[in-house]
């Protein structure tokens, strides 16, 4: 829900880069809340159907095409923020123009992972939550996460003035020769 949030915040911020989380995160929820709000519709009597050949068509009602409206501008920002992650222009939003393969391509575009550090669209999202604290790092010292402390051999917390316990003794494992055989490298 947060990332949906974000989104929201970011009601027509066109600049920057976008995750594929934080995407991928407004693409549900607009999914679900459009759905509820269809359903409120057919409830209420607003969506419109109309009869083809084969079934049902549904339009949509009052209440979700307004939703769809008020969102217009957020899922193209959040677009265009994705787009920047791949390191490709906003522009490339337009090949959704072009008739089944566009939309594939599209698709693959969102779907890969963003450009590792900082590209012209400006920094690493995912670099910038590991700075803000949104997730540790390995082996990267965190404000907030406790860090690793030198346990000694024993896997203990030295103490001072006390000799250092535990831990197994380190025995040499004595193997038996290597056979080489034909064609086999030499180390």
């Amino acid at each position: 829900m947060q990332w949906y949030l974000k989104v929201l915040k970011q009601y027509v911020d066109f600049g920057g880069r976008a995750r594929r989380t934080e995407f991928w995160m407004f693409v549900l929820f607009n999914a679900i809340a459009y759905i509820l709000l269809a359903l409120i519709d057919v409830l209420i009597g607003t969506a419109s159907f109309a009869a083809t050949g084969t079934g049902f068509q549904f339009g949509g009602g009052l209440l979700s095409g307004l939703y769809s409206l008020a969102v217009l501008l957020p899922s193209l920002a959040v677009a265009v923020r994705r787009l920047h992650d791949t390191d490709r222009t906003g522009w490339w939003l337009l090949i959704a123009l072009v008739p089944l393969v566009g939309g594939i391509v599209l698709l693959v575009f969102y779907c890969i992972e963003g450009t590792r550090g900082a590209n012209q669209y400006g920094p690493d999202p995912k670099q910038d939550a590991a700075v803000a604290g949104g997730y540790p790092q390995q082996g990267y010292p965190q404000q907030g996460y406790p860090q690793q402390q030198d346990m000694g051999q024993g896997g203990y917390q030295q103490q001072p003035g006390y000799p250092q316990q535990g831990g197994y003794p380190q025995q040499q494992q004595q193997y038996p020769p290597q056979q080489q055989y034909p064609g086999a490298p030499q180390a």
